[in-house]
Parts: structure tokens; sequence; C-alpha cells
């Protein structure tokens, strides 16, 4: 039987892995200037983490987790998302005693057993981060104005910020009650998910994909009509501090997203085109109450998750102009002393940060200069024992075709001389 990947996953293969790289080193540049820090976490960790802080009654622990038990008894799932190890580290280790506001980031793969489709996966990758420490509304529109200066930075300029407030543990409460209520007169219309646990958390029927329950999610009372006092206070505040940092952005009434762990501030980043009706590229919001539910000190938070799939899937294809990495120079060795001495030359260019590639074959010269185009190297080294005798070295420019030659005393310098011209 051919043995193939599992369904949901994929092989990121060269020619795409450029892709994630560059992503990858825009959110180390992006998010370095504002303090972030780099944090590599666990890919498993004690199931009754995510249940605790993703919630019992979401799609994600009911349906999507991948669980298991291990040999010692204990039950372990792979990490569906990041904020609650990072929740558990920061406890862990202890680092609200390091500083006011800690900021760290994370890249790497989740798991979620869901319908593949497009932008989406069994396994897929995410980048986030995570301020810890700070309540301040200067905080929530700070992260966001950073995310959004990671997508100009790649180039994504058709994206739209949606942004709302969920209450707080004051404010919350009352509204929850309310909602029940104008969900029950609907039961009979909803899906059988929002059927089924209304009850427990009601904000789930905001939150689902149904066509049906979507329509009927509008006609319910708006949690931004119900805030307290510090709540409304907060949102505006948040808003303002949007303005005045000159990023764009839309109230969503309806957006809730799907942890239960957040209060006050969510958002989400939605793409204009490319991805259907599943369109958002990454969101977040802030979460006061996670950390002191993990029996850490009271630490309000904010963060966000970006998806790479969806993001590199909408991103322009200008982003990728000249990514795939093609060699600088070619070397073409004739004859076994040509051998001897271009491999102590490849080896010394490739310490120096030079990409040198060589046919290992040892085939005629012809099929040599044939394989060098076909990679679409810069530039030729050509040595054959005659040019050893004599010294002299060639040196091919394979844009213009012109060739040079090269004392064989300085032709480390005079090769890196070329290489450095434009």
């Amino acid at each position: 039987m051919k043995i193939q990947s599992i369904r949901g996953v994929k092989d990121i293969l060269p020619g795409e892995i450029e892709k994630w790289h560059k992503v990858e080193a825009a959110a180390r540049r992006v998010l370095a200037p504002y303090g972030f820090q780099e944090i590599r976490l666990p890919i498993f960790e004690s199931t009754s983490l995510f249940k605790r802080s993703i919630g019992e009654t979401t799609d994600i622990v009911e349906k999507e987790m991948y669980t298991f038990t291990d040999r010692g008894g204990d039950e372990i799932t792979l990490r569906p998302e990041g904020t609650a190890s990072v929740v558990r580290s920061y406890i862990q280790h202890k680092m609200h005693g390091q500083a006011q506001l800690v900021k760290l980031y994370y890249m790497g793969p989740m798991f979620r057993y869901e319908r593949p489709q497009a932008g989406r996966f069994r396994q897929f990758y995410q980048i986030g981060a995570e301020a810890l420490g700070s309540a301040s509304p200067l905080v929530d529109a700070e992260v966001m104005t950073m995310l959004i200066a990671l997508f100009r930075d790649l180039g994504l300029n058709g994206v739209e910020l949606q942004i709302n407030s969920l209450g707080c543990p004051e404010c919350r409460p009352p509204y929850r009650e309310l909602l029940k209520d104008a969900i029950r007169k609907h039961l009979d219309e909803l899906c059988s998910n929002c059927t089924s646990r209304y009850e427990r958390n009601p904000l789930r029927v905001l939150d689902c994909k149904v066509e049906r329950d979507r329509e009927i999610a509008l006609t319910l009372p708006r949690i931004s009509d119900h805030l307290c006092e510090g709540c409304r206070e907060n949102f505006a505040a948040v808003q303002e501090a949007l303005t005045s940092m000159d990023t764009p952005f839309t109230l969503n009434t309806q957006l809730v997203r799907g942890l239960d762990y957040y209060t006050r501030t969510t958002f989400e980043v939605v793409g204009t085109e490319g991805l259907g009706s599943q369109n958002a590229i990454c969101g977040g919001g802030r979460y006061d109450t996670l950390v002191e539910e993990f029996d850490g000190p009271p630490t309000p938070c904010f963060g966000f998750a970006v998806g790479v799939e969806r993001l590199i899937a909408t991103l322009p294809e200008s982003t990728w102009q000249d990514i795939a990495k093609k060699p600088d120079l070619f070397a073409v060795l004739m004859g076994e002393k040509a051998k001897r001495r271009g491999q102590a030359l490849i080896q010394t260019l490739r310490a120096a940060g030079w990409y040198v590639e060589l046919d290992y074959e040892g085939g005629s010269m012809k099929s040599q200069m044939r394989k060098a185009n076909r990679q679409e190297c810069r530039f030729v080294l050509i040595i054959g024992d005659n040019e050893i005798e004599s010294g002299t070295y060639f040196l091919k420019n394979m844009t213009d075709g012109q060739q040079v030659s090269i004392d064989s005393d300085q032709c480390i310098e005079m090769i890196e001389t070329h290489l450095k011209t434009p």
C-alpha cells in the first residue's frame, strides 16, 4: 500500500517553504522594536490546560482536539492554540516577577481535527504574540497597530481590522441572561450545536457559522449596548488610541471570537479576497482573568494569533518576487587536480556565506554549463587541469556572458568582488 500524508496535513516543500521563511523573518523584524521576545512552547500539554482555558463548550474542546492517553496514563493533547501554553509558562517560570509588562511571541504548528478547506488544515501554523501584565487600552491599540504594521511590511494592504468589546465579569453575566431569553424564542430554528449549549454558553450562538444561525444572531441583543461604564470607557479609549496611531478599524458588534477566555477588547483582521467565507487571517483580544484562573497572580493580558497559511494565501504575488534562492556561483571542475583545488575554494566561499553549487557527477564541460544555466546561477567558475598549471582561472557572468581571467593567488578576493556586484 502506498504511504501518503494524512488528510488535512501537508508537506511544505522547497519552493514553498521560502514563503514561510519570509513571513517569519518579517514577524521577527516588526515585533522586535515593540519589545517582543520569542518563546518556544511544547507541542503537547496536559489536556486539562486547554479544557480550562478554551472552555468546555467550545467546538475546539468538544470536537477538534487531538487527545490521547500516554504510556504513563496521563491525558495529553496536541496544542490547538498557543495562548494557554504561554500563560502556563508565564506562571510556571514566575515571569510576573520579572517586569511590569512581559511581551512574548511564538511560531509553530497547532492541531485541530476539522474539515480541511482553503486555508484551513488539521496541522496548521500560527504566529502569535501575548502582552502580559497591563490593563491599559494603549496596549490593546499598540498590539493591533503592530499587527497591521506586519501586514504592511509584507505588502498586504487589503485587510480590515474589526473590533468589539465583550464586556467584563461585571456586565457580561446580566447580558448572558438577556441573550439566553432572546435565543430561547428561536430554539426551533437553530442548529443542534446551538440548541444543546446555549444554556451553558449563549455567546457561542453569536459565533456560529451556520448561515441561518448567523441571520438570527443579527436580531439578538448586542453586548455593545449592555456594557458597564468601565467597559464603555475602556473601549472608547482603545478606539481613541487606534485613531491617534493612524490605524483604521471598523466596529463589528457580532464579533465574539471562539474562545471563552476573552474579555473586553476582541478583534479580527479579515482578508478581502482569496479565502472564501472563512476569511479571517488572524484574531485575538484581551484576556484579563486567564492567568488568575490558573492560580497565577491577577494579570491583565492582550494577544493575537495569525494563521500563517491564510496569511500566505492572502499576500499579493509581488511579495514572492525573487524569493527563491539561486546559486551565486557554479564551479565547473575538469580534471582531478582541478577537482581537488576547486573543492577547497568552494568550501572557503561557502564559509564566507556564498551559495555555491557544482556537478557532483563530474560531467563534460557542456553538460556542467547546462546545469549551471538550469539553476540560474549568477556566475560560473571554470577550472581545469590546464588552468591549475597556468595559475589562471575563468569567471563567467551568466547574465551578460562576460568572461574574465582570475589569478589563482587572488581568486577568493576577486570572485567575491564580482559576487558583491549587483
